[in-house]
């Protein structure tokens, strides 16, 4: 059988790839997910990024439950093939927690986590919790 593009990622030994996904024009990391193969198949088809939930153990659209999608703008991956970087456009915020942005905590200069950004919207909200 002849390989495809997607038989060169390494998936480990659950089927998965880590996804570092950045804003495709400020170069800001906004999350970090993992795609099974399906995912990355999904994302590439749709132009919008899918991820496979390990605690759900289910395909999942970026969004699907707030509507902050991320329009895929462009997918490469590291040279060990064992990690993907996916450049897109955030629409509303990465974060579940209501941020721009999952790394929204910087150590400080007195070794305390401290917030930074302010929230795009509310998780309760959104969610419905």
């Amino acid at each position: 059988m002849k390989k495809t593009w997607v038989d060169e990622i390494k998936f480990d030994s659950n089927g998965l790839v880590p996804a570092i996904i950045q804003d495709f024009k400020t170069g800001q990391v906004l999350m970090v997910a993992y795609m099974n193969r399906e995912a990355v198949l999904k994302t590439l088809s749709t132009k919008k990024a899918h991820f496979y939930s390990r605690s759900r153990q289910k395909l999942w659209l970026k969004g699907e439950s707030s509507g902050h999608v991320q329009k895929v703008k462009s997918i490469s991956f590291d040279c060990d093939g064992d990690a993907i970087l996916v450049k897109a456009q955030q629409i509303g915020g990465a974060c579940h927690t209501g941020y721009r942005t999952c790394f929204y905590r910087v150590l400080d200069s007195k070794k305390k986590w401290k917030e930074t950004g302010k929230k795009l919207f509310d998780p309760d909200k959104v969610y419905k919790k």
